[in-house]
């Protein structure tokens, strides 16, 4: 696919942008940390507290600011962009509470997770903590799902939905939580979010075949209520968001239909005549490539975040496509449809309407050679208000920085 073939069709900008005065528009700049391929995410963290946000892949964090000075985290295993890494996602919470931000690593789908203990300013490689056996799912996450101010690890683990959190020593293994019935699939299972979906200011999960109700009272109904939605049914996406999207008052759900081929789609939050929530499916890209389209089509988007972009006090959805996900041979030929086709990265411009159905995806691409990992992280690593965005996959680990185009 050219980048000719990833334009848009039958979509008027003019229609797009008339809800709305436009925010101001947005010029990017790539910077490439290293084209070596460790892990299929990156953290953004301040790991020297210097004040300077740095940046972790795989077995190394780039010091902050420049991002150019590499320091060792564990032993460095460079891994064949054909193949897969031990690191899937990456976050850096400091999950021992002294003043020092750690490396949270979510391995290989049903392998284990651990994190990696900051030396506070040490050298040598950071002390390793296992911490859960088993991390199912290709979109786990870190996220207070349970609302006590302390994220957890979401996941699933032997076909439930639960989550993880530390005990009192969090360098000590951790305990599940399951919450759903057995429903959740396999270790490769597809599609995972955490959102409050009915508004009742607790967070529920997001699945690709529907959502699992947080009750009033988890410790008296330790299995959340299943409401059956066909957000991506079969193949499954990546992760999943619960957002305002056309601004009507209630939270409608984001997601790809397909993490390892094509297909977009926003679900409208509606309700029946008797008060149930339903969704009407909004779709921004089909599963078929072939069909007229909303947005660019592109294949493989496993990894979205959600956040502001472009200030304008409205989140916005980055994915793109993750380059290689199954490779093809050196012939060229197998792997996932558009295996070699240019790993872009967008951002989809949020407009709501304020009327139920009426948000416009308005996409803007950052990048062609990029893509995305099986996680993207919207942040200011340069602390400058603006956002960047970062990248750890096959083909390195990238930092994209947005600034206002100047008029």
């Amino acid at each position: 696919m050219t980048k000719t073939q990833l334009l848009l069709t039958g979509v008027s900008f003019a229609a797009l942008l008339s809800a709305h005065a436009a925010a101001p528009a947005l010029q990017w700049k790539t910077q490439q940390l290293t084209g070596d391929f460790y892990a299929e995410g990156a953290a953004v963290g301040d790991f020297n507290k210097d004040g300077a946000k740095d940046v972790a892949y795989g077995p190394w964090w780039f010091a902050g600011p420049g991002l150019k000075d590499p320091h060792n985290i564990y032993p460095s295993e460079k891994f064949e962009p054909r193949g897969y890494s031990k690191n899937f996602v990456t976050y850096a919470p400091d999950l021992n509470a002294d003043g020092w931000d750690d490396v949270l690593v979510l391995g290989f789908p049903g392998d284990e997770s651990y994190w990696f203990e900051n030396p506070k300013g040490g050298t040598g490689n950071w002390k390793k903590h296992s911490i859960l056996k088993v991390t199912d799912n290709e979109s786990p996450t870190w996220t207070d799902l349970t609302g006590d101010g302390k994220p957890e690890i979401v996941c699933s683990q032997g076909g439930f939905f639960g989550y993880a959190s530390p005990g009192e020593d969090p360098t000590q293994p951790w305990t599940f939580v399951p919450v759903s019935g057995n429903a959740a699939g396999g270790r490769f299972t597809h599609g995972l979010g955490v959102g409050d979906v009915n508004g009742d200011g607790k967070m529920d999960i997001l699945e690709k075949n529907g959502w699992w109700q947080q009750p009033a009272d988890p410790r008296t109904q330790p299995v959340w209520t299943f409401h059956a939605v066909p957000f991506a049914p079969g193949d499954g996406g990546a992760q999943m968001y619960a957002y305002d999207f056309d601004g009507d008052g209630d939270n409608d759900v984001f997601t790809s239909l397909a993490a390892h081929a094509y297909g977009l789609a926003w679900y409208e939050q509606t309700k029946s005549a008797d008060g149930k929530i339903e969704f009407v499916q909004h779709e921004l890209m089909s599963k078929d490539p072939k069909a007229a389209s909303k947005t660019p089509v592109y294949s493989m988007l496993h990894a979205l975040d959600l956040a502001d972009v472009n200030g304008d006090g409205i989140k916005d959805i980055v994915t793109g496509k993750r380059h290689w996900a199954h490779a093809p041979k050196e012939d060229g030929t197998g792997g996932d449809p558009g295996a070699n086709d240019p790993a872009v990265i967008y951002w989809y411009e949020v407009k709501p309407g304020g009327t139920s159905g009426s948000a416009e995806f308005i996409p803007h691409l950052i990048n062609d050679n990029s893509g995305v990992g099986t996680q993207v992280m919207i942040a200011d690593v340069d602390g400058k208000g603006t956002p960047e965005i970062v990248v750890g996959n096959k083909k390195g680990a990238f930092v994209h920085g947005a600034s206002p185009v100047k008029p």
